[in-house]
């Protein structure tokens, strides 16, 4: 796996939203202390701890250790030793993390928790867009992250060469099929009506789209002079012939069964959007390890 730019495009989250999402795991985890510790580690015992992976993927998370520890004891000092974004395998050390025992044993949890996570969304994402590369579609998210985790899900899928979708609901327009199904009754000759009185409540820089579930919906769609249509569980006949339709007019983006044995198939029909929910939604926690050698005060 190749290594990617960590600069600009993968600009971590700052600290203000990391430290939203840490403290709160930190009062979940240890609010009232860590019991085995204190009983049990010395108060001048130091410790030395390597993140390994335990199979390949793609890295995600590194920053955000950083700041855990950070946040839990500015004592501890932590070494990256791989950049977000780059590919590794079974075996390679990810980072270096040292300081007092107790400190690293309490934030050791929750850093890794974090990193597995983003590590495998960004290892989904990374397969999605190396199964289309050479094609014009681009891999996207959706809203479909886990609640209070979107900063660092969103993030965790650019680390692995995929974009951005709208971040919420106050970032663009999206009208989906309840909407319509609102506004219209399912008569699609109010489409186009609904969809033009609905733009002239919005600014003029506000990206509108519309999701279809038939190639008739998309010319009552389009008179309205959307920005993006998307087409939601098309099969690939459908999905070719809803792109000549819209014939330029519009983004065109496909959604609904994308999977890893499906996104080329996809792609090759010409679409330039395929946002999958599954990289964020139903991914398995990457298998990364985290191995410590304790010493106390006065031991080589």
């Amino acid at each position: 796996m190749n290594q990617t730019s960590t600069s600009g495009f993968l600009a971590a989250p700052d600290d203000r939203s990391l430290d939203r999402i840490i403290l709160a795991a930190l009062e979940e985890d240890s609010a009232h202390g860590d019991l085995t510790s204190e009983a049990f580690i010395p108060v001048s015992a130091t410790a030395r701890a390597v993140v390994r992976a335990r199979v390949p993927g793609v890295l995600s998370g590194g920053p955000v250790a950083q700041r855990v520890f950070a946040l839990v004891d500015p004592r501890v000092r932590v070494t990256a030793l791989l950049d977000d974004g780059e590919g590794f395998e079974p075996g390679a050390d990810l980072a270096l993390i040292e300081g007092p025992a107790r400190s690293v044993l309490l934030g050791e949890r929750i850093a890794l928790n974090l990193m597995q996570r983003m590590s495998a969304i960004a290892t989904a994402t990374h397969a999605l867009v190396q199964a289309v590369a050479g094609m014009s579609a681009r891999v996207t998210d959706t809203r479909k992250t886990t609640p209070g985790l979107r900063t660092l899900e969103r993030y965790a899928v650019r680390c692995g060469g995929g974009s951005n979708h709208r971040y919420s609901l106050s970032d663009a327009v999206m009208v989906k099929d309840n909407h319509l199904a609102v506004l219209t009754g399912g008569d699609t000759g109010k489409i186009t009506q609904a969809l033009l009185e609905g733009k002239t409540r919005l600014g003029h820089t506000v990206h509108v789209e519309v999701e279809v579930d038939s190639l008739d919906m998309i010319e009552p769609v389009l008179a309205a002079g959307v920005d993006t249509i998307m087409l939601d569980n098309f099969s690939l006949e459908d999905l070719a012939e809803g792109v000549r339709r819209v014939a330029g007019r519009a983004l065109v983006e496909a959604s609904g069964n994308v999977r890893l044995d499906t996104i080329a198939a996809i792609a090759a029909t010409g679409v330039d959007v395929i946002s999958s929910g599954a990289i964020t939604h139903s991914v398995a926690n990457l298998d990364l390890g985290l191995d410590i050698d304790i010493r106390t005060e006065g031991t080589p």
